[in-house]
């Protein structure tokens, strides 16, 4: 086709196998949109098009609706995106119907024999890593090949600070559930596979909020435009990741994140804080003297 069509808050560019959405980066654009930049979408990855009158008077709209399966943002959204930050979505001023009857038509007869079938796998590309963002209760980091969770004392529950921080191989996932901060009880959890980590599989039906496998998002933190991508790539990572085996028992013991270098050696003042806040939940009567010893120990390790 080679050709492109404006819109407001995207350009859609129609190659001979794909179309790019660019994403413009004005103030009313969705901040979504910003951290997505642009995007190549594979002809083979589309369902079906659709063009339809606008919201706003005056306006229409065409939709590209992605297979099933094929684009990991899409996957890990689950439909709970507003309308206005569908990255699929083309808004147009009427007058540029006929145009956009012609691209619809065109798009129709480039999709491929198995449009109406799921995927067999991604076919968009997901946000590349490294990508962080800060939840309410600690701040998740992910750089393609492990996803980290460090607890904030103002935020995480007990049951998360007797865990410890938290590391996970993406070989030891299975799914990424991600859920709106815009919603009640927002959260991003990781789901493990039936042989992972005994980490992964210690609080199994908990609450979010207990569970060291999961993020809580609150007023303000794992915003949409942060957490989402965040979500889309790591469940990009899970799909092509090799299982990893089951952990022997000296593993066990020492789940990720539980034990002396299980992460990165930590700034000393970093420590001093933690025992603290440990020092804290023992006066309150949260923590045994065995339990605050045991992970007392374990911190002073890591320096």
């Amino acid at each position: 086709m080679g050709d492109v069509l404006a819109g407001i808050h995207s350009s859609w560019e129609f190659g001979s196998d794909s179309v790019l959405i660019r994403f413009e980066r004005g103030i009313r654009t969705p901040k979504l949109f910003h951290v997505l930049g642009e995007r190549r979408i594979p002809y083979e990855a589309l369902s079906r098009i659709e063009l339809a009158p606008g919201g706003r008077r005056g306006t229409i709209v065409m939709r590209a609706v992605p297979r099933a399966g094929a684009d990991p943002l899409v996957e890990a959204a689950d439909g709970q995106l507003k309308e206005t930050c569908d990255p699929y979505r083309l808004v147009l001023p009427a007058e540029r119907e006929l145009l956009a009857d012609y691209y619809v038509s065109e798009l129709r007869s480039a999709l491929g024999p198995d449009a109406a079938e799921p995927a067999p796998a991604h076919l968009v590309a997901a946000p590349e890593p490294p990508l962080t963002f800060k939840a309410y209760d600690g701040k998740a980091r992910f750089n393609g090949k492990e996803v980290s969770f460090r607890w904030f004392w103002t935020g995480a529950s007990s049951a998360k600070w007797k865990a410890g921080d938290q590391t996970f191989a993406v070989g030891e996932l299975e799914d990424v559930e991600w859920r709106s901060p815009e919603v009640f009880k927002g959260h991003l959890r990781l789901v493990p596979r039936g042989a992972a980590s005994p980490a992964l599989r210690a609080f199994p039906g908990v609450e979010v909020d207990q569970d060291p496998a999961s993020v809580v998002f609150g007023l303000g933190y794992g915003l949409v435009h942060e957490s989402l991508p965040f979500a889309a790539a790591v469940l990009a990572a899970v799909r092509e990741a090799e299982p990893v085996p089951a952990l022997d028992t000296a593993t066990a013991a020492n789940p990720p994140g539980s034990g002396p270098g299980a992460s990165d050696r930590r700034d000393p003042a970093d420590i001093a804080e933690r025992i603290r806040h440990l020092g804290e939940l023992h006066e309150a009567g949260l923590l045994t003297d065995e339990e605050f010893s045991a992970k007392k120990a374990d911190l002073l390790a890591e320096l």
